[in-house]
């Protein structure tokens, strides 16, 4: 029920427009907002109880999020939950819920989620960080993806929820429809991809691509080889790449041997993160009644004009 109530809450704030884009200016605060909804929760959820923080992306942190891929509840927490040792930059004893934002441009944040947090491990302290309990929380969860709002300084990367009741909402809006720019313009990383086959904003993406067979590109932008593979039959294209979407390799020999890595002195495999560097494309489509020969032939000279046997990730 309260859930129900929460999006009524925000069906109201929007003038019942989903789709609606709050100017700067307009009175709706982050405040209103957590207020709003915090009212609506068994129990109550009080400003005081919020503790906000702002993520951003870091490309060489090893250890941080580097881009939107790096944007799953696992990671998010793992992230989140560790914290500097002084408690002058990070508080002993937080709030009970951590309100997550992402960062979404210079000045705009964009809701990530909810955590709720069981307080520090104190078995898991180092000399130098902390670590929290941190649980996935449904408190906001009707705005995730879809609330916006205006940080001000980006340097100040959490506060209390009661100092930042002022910060301006700029949208309560789903994000918009993702047009398909056409086969010769498709160019996905591997996050995009995944986004590609679950989101609503690309069902265009989707229907384009489940009508075609073809030959493909995936190019490792960590060094710049490339695979040539092609979708024919019933599969077509989009059938082809929910696969790789799903485990990163789709199958193919000396991609899932990147997939995996050998740990130990007994060489055990362990999944590795690599496919995030791979960049999908299209070389040439077919029309579904294309002969399985014709589609053979197309896929055995681009192999061969890219040299992608020689000196790319193609095995055969």
């Amino acid at each position: 029920m309260a859930d129900q109530h929460s999006r009524r809450l925000v069906d109201e704030a929007a003038d019942l427009d989903p789709e609606v884009a709050l100017a700067p200016s307009a009175f709706l605060t982050l405040g209103h907002v957590l207020t709003g909804i915090g009212a609506e929760q068994v129990p109550p959820i009080g400003l005081e109880e919020i503790h906000l923080i702002r993520h951003s992306f870091k490309t060489g942190d090893l250890n941080g999020l580097q881009g939107p891929e790096d944007l799953t509840e696992e990671r998010v927490r793992e992230y989140t939950r560790s914290q500097g040792i002084s408690t002058r930059r990070f508080p002993a004893d937080p709030a009970r819920y951590w309100v997550v934002l992402i960062a979404d441009g210079r000045r705009r944040s964009r809701l990530y989620g909810t955590f709720e947090n069981f307080g520090e491990v104190v078995a898991e302290r180092t000399s130098t960080h902390r670590f929290w309990d941190l649980r996935p929380c449904s408190f906001l969860a009707p705005l995730v993806g879809r609330l916006v709002v205006e940080c001000g300084n980006p340097r100040t990367w959490h506060r209390r929820a009661a100092s930042a009741a002022h910060l301006p909402v700029l949208e309560i809006a789903d994000r918009d429809k993702v047009p398909f720019p056409g086969f010769d313009r498709v160019l996905l990383t591997h996050h995009e991809l995944g986004e590609m086959i679950t989101d609503h904003r690309y069902a265009d993406w989707r229907v384009a691509l489940s009508e075609v067979q073809g030959i493909y590109l995936i190019t490792d932008s960590s060094n710049g080889k490339q695979y040539v593979g092609k979708a024919d039959g019933a599969e077509r294209i989009l059938g082809r790449w929910m696969d790789y979407a799903r485990d990163g390799h789709g199958g193919n020999l000396a991609l899932r041997e990147l997939a995996f890595a050998s740990v130990g002195d007994e060489g055990a495999k362990a999944k590795t993160d690599h496919a995030r560097h791979f960049v999908f494309s299209i070389l040439r489509v077919f029309g579904p009644s294309t002969s399985s020969s014709e589609v053979d032939a197309a896929e055995a000279h681009y192999k061969r004009a890219l040299m992608t046997r020689e000196f790319g990730l193609n095995r055969n």
